[in-house]
């Protein structure tokens, strides 16, 4: 048996130690050192006896043959315990203490020979007393060993064997003493083998006796350990009871127990303090006569009912009526406890006052309700002003060009630039205010299309160059090899944040140059690139302990610098929230007086499979064919829109109608049939997208529509084109503009023709 398994003090612990095989071993050291006296008394005895019928000296011999072997096991055996706390082995102490008795045995078998080796000693008539006299002692001797078989089975075996071997050899010598056999030998013979086959049958009752009685002794340490055990469980149960009733009646919650029919049949304190009902007053009663307030969900109530039906434990919120008619939210926790056969027993129901915590949900959600409410004002309010300030700018800035192109004086010609430099000033404001509402509302949308990376910062810096040049500034683009023919991004974006850094360039800088930069590096994911492009100048710098905040929202390193070259602060804020959106970064570097760097990283895709954009500009130069015998409707409500629109479009071969306003649009569609439409978002009797609508759902030749609003939010964008339109132009426009868009419709207004 594993010694393991004698760790602790329980009934089967005690009944594994007092069984081991180890604990058996030494008990029958223990046990054979005590009985020792009695042995030597027994001893005493029967030499003496012997020594009646023998010389005296055998008797004596025989006795000190006993009692030496005795005393030598004896002395071993004693100090046992000795030699396992000292660490023996218990396999080496049982081989050495089978040694012992063995020693033992053949020092008994050599006392019980002496009488029988001294017969010659004697008269012939007593040559078969001994031998009888010698089977009787060493039958003894053998059942005294046979008793302790089931204590040490290898030191019993060695003794056994020795005296079951002796009464063989003396009958043997006997036999072989005389000529003839004589009957009385084989009744000698058939003597020994019974008394040999009767001591075998009393081992085997001595170890059957031992086992039954063991396992007997088993069975009760193994009941009473269940016992033990059981009792344990039952002390652990009614402390755990205890301590959950106190628990139940000290909670803040309340608790509330309901028997199998629902009624109420315990309550703790909190549910007094909660209601106002006493436990004397709840007891008996149903919780929805007690506390319903009719305020609760049917569907609530229902899964309350079906919950105590059908023993299932359910989580809901419930409107409850106090003692004192107070209305309050209770989150109720119900749970059911089954006895053994299934049924329903208890009914259990945790509650917590959750009033307070649904009134700040309550306010939480106004308070949401109404930011929603002010953020869609504020963008109401930003989409009127756009349009309400972008309508009359488009005539401003329509008229000032075309001013501008007519036969004026040198004096005149600066009134008119003055005009155009203002307007552009305050139409780059109106855009940085509706581009960083729309980042703040979340509502910035990126399109990934192919571009040419060349083409978009040349014609980018391009449009800058005359800036660039009023201020005699050299204006340097440098593209450096690794850059590919195609990429994949939105190219709008990319010229914004490039317009704002070199215009913000130009503007700050006196004298010297601006060197924009454009370089490109595969991505460390090896799909796409980085597009990496600086801006660097000679203008007035920016100190150090300033240059982190120029990235801030109206913000600018310098009052005076505000003043004395405006801005509104927040060009470099929507740069970074674009480089940002776009996988990318932006950082700045600067030296006082020495100037500026500021660096843009993109992450931008592979280009996908389909022709990258290019320029209306190169593809539909001005007073190009395309847009010869090109019928044109104009769908605006604007008188000054028309005559500008009418105006740009005088000098070229195409044919112009208007209409006022959308339903009139749609007329004209269908007398006119025009090749293209430019639509109005916002007209009297129908607006511009319910009329594209109309248009797209007829059966007639379909024109190139193209939105031309003073919208210019980029949801805007997307309901044009969600309705049927082609492209998307906010005002003001201008002539360059709108003949670019002609021309990239000209082409499919040629195919209908011609299909």
């Amino acid at each position: 048996m594993d010694t393991s398994d004698w760790a602790g003090n329980g009934p089967l612990a005690n009944f594994n130690r007092r069984y081991g095989s180890l604990e058996l071993l030494l008990r029958y050291c223990r046990g054979h050192v005590r009985a020792f006296r009695a042995r030597l008394l027994f001893m005493t005895f029967a030499f003496a006896v012997l020594g009646l019928a023998v010389p005296p000296v055998y008797a004596l011999l025989a006795f000190a043959l006993a009692v030496a072997g005795d005393v030598a096991d004896c002395l071993l055996l004693r100090r046992a315990d000795h030699l396992v706390c000292r660490g023996m082995g218990e396999e080496g102490l049982r081989r050495l203490t089978a040694l012992t008795a063995f020693l033992h045995a053949l020092a008994l078998g050599a006392a019980a020979a002496v009488p029988f080796w001294g017969e010659t000693q004697a008269p012939l008539s007593h040559a078969h007393y001994e031998p009888l006299y010698t089977i009787c002692l060493l039958t003894g001797m053998a059942i005294n060993a046979g008793l302790v078989l089931p204590y040490h089975p290898l030191a019993v075996t060695a003794r056994l064997v020795t005296y079951a071997v002796l009464p063989v050899v003396f009958l043997a010598v006997e036999i072989v003493k005389i000529p003839v056999m004589a009957p009385v030998y084989s009744l000698h013979l058939a003597g020994v083998l019974a008394l040999i086959a009767s001591f075998i049958w009393f081992l085997t009752h001595v170890m059957r006796n031992f086992t039954r009685n063991r396992s007997v002794l088993l069975a009760q340490a193994l009941q009473q350990e269940e016992l033990e055990a059981a009792y344990v469980r039952l002390s652990d149960q009614k402390m755990e009871a205890k301590r959950l009733a106190l628990v139940a009646k000290n909670a803040n919650d309340s608790v509330m127990l309901m028997d199998r029919d629902g009624r109420i049949t315990w309550v703790n304190d909190s549910f007094t303090r909660i209601t106002g009902y006493s436990f004397d007053e709840a007891q008996g009663q149903f919780p929805g006569d007690l506390l319903n307030s009719g305020e609760t969900d049917p569907a609530t109530i229902q899964l309350l009912q079906d919950s105590l039906r059908h023993a299932r434990p359910v989580r809901v919120e419930i409107r409850n009526r106090c003692k004192d008619g107070r209305r309050v939210w209770i989150e109720t926790n119900q749970v059911s406890m089954l006895n053994a056969a299934g049924e329903l027993e208890t009914q259990i129901a945790v509650e917590r006052d959750i009033t307070a915590a649904k009134e700040h949900s309550q306010q939480l959600e106004q308070a949401r309700a109404a930011a929603e409410e002010g953020a869609r004002a504020k963008a109401d309010f930003l989409a009127t002003m756009s349009h309400e300030i972008r309508t009359p700018m488009n005539g401003v800035i329509g008229m000032a060009q075309l001013l501008r192109e007519s036969s004026l004086t040198e004096e005149q010609a600066l009134y008119a630039d003055t005009i155009l430099s203002s307007a552009d000033t305050l139409l780059a404001l109106i855009n940085d205010v509706l581009d960083f509402s729309q980042m703040d509302a979340g509502e910035l949308n990126l399109s990934q299309v192919n571009f040419d990376p060349h083409a978009c910062f040349e014609e980018t810096v391009r449009l800058l160059q005359a800036q660039a040049d009023a201020k005699g500034l050299e204006l340097v683009l440098n593209i450096t090899g690794r850059v590919p023919c195609q990429l994949c991004g939105d190219d709008r974006r990319i010229r914004q944040i490039l317009m704002n850094l070199t215009g913000n360039a130009i503007k700050f800088t006196e004298q010297g140059r601006v060197l924009v930069t454009l370089d490109a590096e595969p991505a460390a994911s090896g799909a796409g690139h980085d597009l990496v492009f600086s801006v660097a100048d000679t203008g007035i710098g920016i100190a150090a302990e300033k240059l982190g905040k120029v990235f801030e929202r109206f913000s600018q390193a310098d009052a005076a610098i505000s003043r004395r070259f405006g801005g509104t602060g927040l060009g470099l804020a929507i740069c970074r929230r674009l480089a940002e959106a776009m996988g990318g970064s932006i950082a700045a570097a600067s030296e006082p007086g020495l100037g500026s760097c500021f660096t843009v990283r993109l992450r931008l895709q592979s280009p996908l499979a389909e022709p990258a954009k290019t320029t209306a500009a190169a593809a539909y130069p001005e007073g190009s064919a395309a847009l010869d015998g090109l019928r044109v409707l104009v769908a605006e409500d604007n008188a000054v829109n028309r005559v500008l629109i009418e105006k740009f479009l005088q000098s070229s071969p195409v044919e112009l109608a208007f209409a006022k306003d959308g339903r009139e649009a749609v007329a004209r569609f269908e007398d006119f049939a025009p090749d293209v439409i430019l639509m109005d978002m916002s007209m009297p009797q129908m607006d511009g997208l319910e009329a594209t609508r109309a248009i797209r759902a007829g059966a007639l030749p379909q024109p190139a529509i193209v939105a031309l609003t003073a919208n210019a939010f980029e949801s805007d964008r997307k309901a044009c084109l969600d309705a049927g339109m082609d492209d998307f132009m906010s005002k003001p426009i201008s002539r360059r503009a709108l003949l670019d868009v002609l021309g990239q419709v000209a082409l499919q207004a040629q195919a209908r023709r011609a299909g």
